[in-house]
């Protein structure tokens, strides 16, 4: 059976070139990637790392990579990350980590931001299957909540809860996330704006960002650009 994931790895790898930065989400796809490199060692030490992601942090160091810290990251050649679902504009969401304050920083910082995964993860256009994640600050979570409650009565509003802890899972930032479930979906350009709402401090929707997607399935590998 064909692993999917390994060939859009495959694919990346030839993106990238000697002396370059470059960022890496997280996901079995991105681990994918870094094990490809690491079997061309003479292209693994010219590198540089940058991520978000505690768990890849540890595979970019356990392969012996370069790894810069994220405050200290000026600029990214490439960032590579995978997500939940993407549409045919390659507008993201990227729900399940709760990291996408810190990813979409790197995103950002990247000459280019390139969406990597199986195919499965391509729709024509976004739907209700994954919430909308709000990075909030604690001090405003009564606010965020009354606004949402008002602006979007039929949205369902999850508290993220930790399995390992009693109470909120807490953000890298020392925030909390609030799963936002939608009966149908907004317009993008009206969900990109509750980034607006005092006390978000961002969200899980990438508008506009990424430039190519590379994904792999039964028909194959394709390098997607938005349409």
């Amino acid at each position: 059976m064909t692993d999917y994931k390994m060939e859009a790895a495959k694919t990346a790898l030839q993106l990238i070139k000697p002396g370059q930065t470059i960022g890496v989400g997280a996901g079995s796809t991105i681990a994918n990637l870094l094990s490809l490199i690491a079997a061309d060692s003479k292209l693994a030490s010219s590198l540089t790392f940058a991520t978000s992601s505690f768990k890849t942090a540890n595979l970019v160091t356990d392969h012996g990579f370069r790894l810069q810290g994220n405050a200290h990251v000026k600029h990214i050649d490439i960032y590579f990350d995978g997500c939940d679902q993407f549409d045919a504009q390659l507008n993201a969401l990227k729900c399940g980590g709760g990291i996408h304050t810190s990813e979409k920083v790197m995103a950002l910082l990247a000459d280019e931001f390139i969406l990597i995964g199986d195919a499965a993860k391509s729709v024509e256009k976004l739907d209700t299957t994954y919430p909308l994640v709000l990075e909030v600050l604690p001090t405003a979570l009564n606010l965020v909540t009354k606004w949402l409650d008002k602006n979007i009565p039929t949205a369902k509003i999850v508290m993220r809860i930790s399995t390992q802890k009693d109470g909120a899972v807490i953000t890298e930032h020392g925030n909390y996330l609030l799963d936002v479930y939608f009966v149908e979906f907004m317009p993008l350009d009206k969900m990109n704006n509750i980034k607006m709402v005092t006390g978000v401090v961002e969200h899980s929707l990438f508008l506009g960002i990424a430039g190519k997607a590379i994904i792999a399935g039964p028909d194959g590998t394709k390098i997607l650009t938005p349409r």
